[in-house]
């Protein structure tokens, strides 16, 4: 069963050894130096602020209670983006949890679309594209350039194909 928690209910030693995991590491180019007990701090902060700030943002993902990753709704620029950064023994996971967050995206916060920016090193983007996401051109972040890839609400397509 999947959970969405809050990231200030998860043991910071979770978050910890995820964010230096070097199987995760290698498709977050934005993660520099070792991710510490300080860093940690500072990072739920920031991610509880956009709770505060925007309504929305990411949560701590539980399979079965046991923590698996977080992610969910993050904003980058103009978007609402898609955030998944999952332990290595939940990677088959991803689909569903994704398709959780859209439904929360999509359903309760109402937003017509969502993005998400994949790192070169993801290689095809296939398990994205078969979510429904399509292609939307390059994004550069701290320097670092990004794939983005759109999806729709079905109700934002809809309209559009009434237009």
């Amino acid at each position: 069963m999947l959970t969405l928690a809050r990231l200030t209910e998860v043991d910071p030693a979770d978050l910890i050894e995820l964010m230096n995991d070097p199987r995760v590491r290698r498709h977050m180019p934005l993660a520099v130096g070792r991710f510490g007990g300080e860093d940690c701090v500072a990072w739920v902060a920031a991610k509880e602020a956009m709770w505060r700030e925007r309504g929305y943002g990411p949560w701590a993902f539980l399979v079965d209670g046991v923590f698996a990753g977080w992610g969910g709704l993050q904003p980058e620029g103009d978007d609402v983006d898609l955030a998944l950064v999952l332990r290595p023994a939940f990677w088959g996971h991803g689909r569903a949890v994704a398709e959780r967050v859209l439904t929360e995206a999509f359903g309760p916060f109402g937003f017509d679309e969502v993005t998400v920016l994949l790192p070169p090193s993801r290689g095809t983007a296939a398990a994205v594209r078969r979510l429904g996401f399509r292609p939307d051109g390059q994004v550069e972040v701290a320097g670092r350039t990004f794939l983005r890839f759109r999806i729709s609400s079905p109700e934002a397509a809809q309209r559009s194909q009434l237009r």
